[in-house]
Order: C-alpha cells, then structure tokens, then sequence
C-alpha cells in the first residue's frame, strides 16, 4: 500500500517529502558505489601496477606496460559484456537522461566501472567524473526501476545520482547540483533542484567520512591581486577560449580519422601512444591533480611546463577519441591548470610568479571548463568551491566571459558533448510538448472514478449512460487470446441510421508511463483516450482522455 502511495506522490511534478527522501537514498546509493570505484582505483595503483614496479630495475618499462596492460583487460571485459555495450561516458548518460528516462544498460555499467577503474589505473589521461556521472545515474536508476516508479521519478533519480557521484569524486557538492541542472538535465525546477541538492549533499558527507575533509584540491588556494591586473585577465580568457576550441577540433579530428578502424586496434593504438610519451615525459601520464601539485612544488622551469602541457594535450585528445573508457573534465581542469601557470609567466616582469601561481591555475580551470564544456555557471561554482574564496568570483567572472566569447561567437566552437553526440547519433534534444509532458506520470492525470462493463449489450450501458451521461464508461472485451478495452460514450453525430453508442478502441499504457505516452498515442486522432494498468495489461486502474490530456498541455506556466 505504502508503495502504491509513494508512485502516486511522485507522479506529480512537485517537491515532496517523498521525492526528497527517494534523492537521499539515490544519493548514498550513488556515493556508496563511487567510493568503491576510487578506493579500486586505489588499491590498482597501490598493489597492482606497484608489483609491476618491483619487477624492473627503471621505471621507463613501467610507464609503458601500464597502458598496454590497462587495454588488454578493459578488452576482455568488453568481450564477455559484448562489444555493442561498450557505450559509456557523460555524452552517453546525456542521451539516456533525455531520451529514456534515465535508464542506463547494466552491461554498459560494468564496462563502465572495471573499464574506467583499469583506465585511471594505467596511466591514461582521463577523468575520474566521466565513470562517476555513468555509475551514479545508473545505481540511481535502478532503485527507480527496482520499485516500478514513474518514468518522470526515475529521470529525476538519475540526476540525483549524478550529482552524488559527481560530489563523491570531487568533494564539491554546489558545482555537482550545477553541472546536472546546467549541461545534464537542462533546467531549473524547484521540484528536480531539492532533492539533487540532497543527493549532492549526501555524496559530500560521505566521501569526506571515508577520505577526509582534505580536498584534492586544496594546494590551489587565490590570492587577491591589483585591479591592473583585470585587463590581462581578459586576455587569459581569449586565449584559454583558443585552447579550447584548438583540444575540441582535435578530439574530433581524432574521432572521425580512426572511425574505421576496429575498436580493438584503437584502444591499443592509445595505449602505445601513452606509453610512449610517459617513457620520454612520465609528468604528462594521468589527469590526477596530486600530480599537478608535485609539479608546481618542483618549481618547474617554462620549457617543462610547456612541454607538460603540450604532452597531456595529445594524450587526453588520442586517449579520449580512440575511446579509452574515462571522462573529459579531469583532463580539461589540468590542462587549465597547466595552461593559467604558463599565461602567467609574461607577467613575471612585474610580479612574483610564484605568488600567483594557484590563482592563475584556478582562472586557468575556470576558462578551460567554460570553453569546452559550454557550462559557465558550473565552471564559476567548481572554481569557487576549490578555493573556498568569495575573491574569485569577479576575476573568474573575467575569464570566462571572454572564454566563452571567443570559442563560441569568433571560433564557432559548441560543447564538445554536444559535438560527440552528434558524431554518434545519439539524440538529445527533445520539442518543448514532449519536455513538458514528460515531468508528469500517468498516476497523476488518469481518472480513476469509470464505470467498467464485461462483455456487457449495448442495452445495459445506454440505460447507464442516460442516468449518468457524464460518466466515463469502459467495456472490457474478452477473447481466447487477448482482451480489449473501449471507451463507450453517445453518439453525437447525427448521422443518418446512427446507433446510439459509438466506441472507440483504447490502447493500454503501465503505470510507470508519462503524459507524453498518451499524447503520443491520441496526438493523431486528437480524441479518445487510453487506459493504465499496473502489472497485467488486463489489469486496469485508471483512463485518460484527450480532454484531461489536453487540460495539461494547455494550463498555464510559472
């Protein structure tokens, strides 16, 4: 009964205390299952590429066996998962967001994890979000589809996870909530806002319970500069505008180039080309941040930094188009890291370099991640969060206006998500009726006061319909292999040798349905109505008409 109560409560379009209650059990479930990734991710790189160390006297052969061995595994799970499931990462749940509710294939969750855990592990330049967005959307959805609840429910369960895995993995919950309602779902509702925010908050606490307080992070801390510096600020952002639209041409450049080439030969392709620049430059392997801070506190010179740079820039482009399970964030913040050291130093003529070398690191995260993204306001919350300083804000403001300017007015560039799901096919836009048909369940329009008939003449449903001619009646027809429902009403026609009673044959939907389902069944016809049922399709619970239907398409919006 509490079950049937709660589907009928969150069919509804509105912040409840059940929906609220269903983003916090999403949130943990989500944080729970990323914590695992990373604590794996961890204990791969601790004990298991670690006893490869010990089998070498240098650690040049390392650097090179890591990917290969990396690639090898992740193959062999996609071959007992099958390849056609090797579909994963933040344009593929963007997709599966828009589309399908939110439902994420299980097989594709297992590619995701073991995959994208083996990834990180060997040394490949991706991130950590792009597994974390892909696992908490499907941990999320699967509670959803677990408890049969409303399609517009569950879509909203898988932006819970989200944000949770996003907030597990970073430790940064605003910029979490930001980034699902900015580039993932795409709108701001009060009903969808609460409970991501308690998914997020839920995936804040219980990383910190499990890895600290600390923030990966924290090393970058901003230190207020003089007004002067303001003009350069918004040259920062051009240029870092510049460097964006020159990583996204080339990733796609990458993606179409080897298109016709196997996967198989791709991924070990990417293996030896990581490999290969992590013998020669071992600093340019992986997109972990810790790795961005040794470096800064070896005080490298202009040449290494720039070498760095250019080296996980061709690596996260090979790594990420030939298909390397992991996410595109994780390198884009280093490379703005790297990128805003390396804008700083003209200024080293009149300013102590080594003073600002954080500050421009996190302008530097800021303009990347505007830029290739397209989400600015995701890009200012990270940023804040990561420097916990209020000061940041007017100069990130600089940076990622010109940022976004300069990539999308002057350079034509889009959001690389955008691009990639275009060059797969995916679709992910949807028109405006199917958007606001969708945030409502069946449960929540259908009438449930009908009147049913089995096999009943059509004497006993006039005599019915002229005492209550308002009514909505229903005749159930049962044959040897199917059962059918229609709706009856008076015929109003006036034709000649009319009967008295017209019917008019009704298509079934379950109960887990939206308001987009019946329109897609009545849009045509623009009359009748279609009835619910709850398990068996035999099983009806409730009708709804054109009219109800047309009732809610057509009131007004706030």
């Amino acid at each position: 009964m509490w079950l049937s109560v709660l589907r009928h409560e969150v069919a509804h379009p509105r912040t409840s205390v059940q929906l609220c209650l269903l983003g916090i059990v999403g949130g943990v479930l989500a944080a729970s299952l990323i914590i695992v990734f990373r604590l794996c991710v961890e204990w791969l790189q601790q004990y298991g590429f670690g006893t490869l160390r010990a089998w070498f006297n240098d650690e040049w052969p390392v650097w090179f066996l890591m990917p290969l061995i990396s690639v090898l595994l992740i193959l062999t799970i996609a071959y007992i998962t099958g390849f056609k499931h090797y579909r994963m990462g933040i344009p593929f749940v963007i997709h599966r967001v828009k589309h399908f509710y939110g439902f994420v294939p299980f097989r594709t969750t297992i590619n995701q994890f073991f995959g994208g855990m083996l990834a990180l592990a060997g040394g490949f330049v991706v991130g950590r979000e792009g597994p974390s967005v892909h696992l908490g959307a499907a941990s999320s959805s699967f509670l959803g589809q677990w408890m049969r609840l409303p399609y517009n429910s569950i879509r909203i369960l898988a932006g819970c996870g989200i944000a949770a895995g996003i907030s597990a993995s970073f430790n940064t919950p605003f910029a979490a909530v930001i980034f699902v309602m900015e580039v993932v779902l795409r709108e701001y509702k009060i009903h969808i806002f609460v409970p991501v925010m308690l998914a997020a908050a839920c995936g804040s606490v219980m990383t910190r319970l499990v890895f600290g307080e600390i923030n990966e992070l924290s090393f970058l801390s901003f230190a207020a500069f003089s007004e002067w510096m303001y003009a350069y600020l918004i040259v920062l952002g051009i240029v870092l505008g510049m460097l964006a639209t020159l990583f996204n041409n080339q990733l796609m450049r990458v993606m179409k180039l080897f298109r016709p080439v196997s996967m198989i030969w791709r991924l070990i392709l990417a293996a030896i080309i990581t490999g290969g620049v992590g013998m020669l430059l071992p600093d340019a392997l992986g997109a972990n941040f810790i790795d961005v801070e040794t470096l800064f506190e070896r005080d490298p010179g202009t040449l290494l930094l720039l070498g760095v740079l250019a080296a996980k820039v061709v690596l996260a482009v090979f790594a990420i188009g030939l298909g390397v399970p992991g996410g595109i964030m994780g390198p884009v913040m280093v490379i703005g890291m790297l990128a805003g050291a390396v804008l700083l130093i003209p200024l080293s003529t009149f300013l102590n370099v080594d003073d600002y070398t954080s500050s421009f690191a996190l302008l530097g995260v800021a303009g990347m991640l505007t830029a290739v993204l397209h989400a600015p306001l995701a890009a200012l919350s990270a940023v804040m969060e990561l420097s916990y300083s209020p000061q940041i804000i007017l100069p990130a403001m600089l940076v990622i206006v010109p940022a976004y300017v300069t990539s999308t007015q002057f350079l034509g560039n889009r959001s690389i998500f955008i691009r990639q799901l275009d060059y797969q096919n995916l679709p992910y836009a949807i028109t405006s009726i199917r958007e606001s048909l969708e945030k409502t369940g069946v449960l929540a329009a259908m009438e449930k006061d009908f009147k049913l008939f089995h096999d009943a003449p059509d004497k006993a449903i006039e005599n019915y319909l002229s005492k209550s001619p308002t009514a909505l009646v229903v005749q159930q027809s049962r044959f040897e292999l199917d059962v059918q429902f229609k709706q009856v009403q008076f015929d109003v026609s006036l034709e000649h040798g009319a009967t008295p009673l017209s019917y008019h044959q009704m298509e079934g939907l379950h109960s887990q349905s939206t308001l987009h389902e019946v329109y897609e069944k009545l849009k045509n016809a623009r009359a009748g109505a279609v009835y619910i049922y709850d398990g068996a399709p035999d099983q009806i619970i409730g009708v709804i008409t054109w009219n109800v239907l047309q009732s809610f398409l057509q009131r007004a919006q706030y």
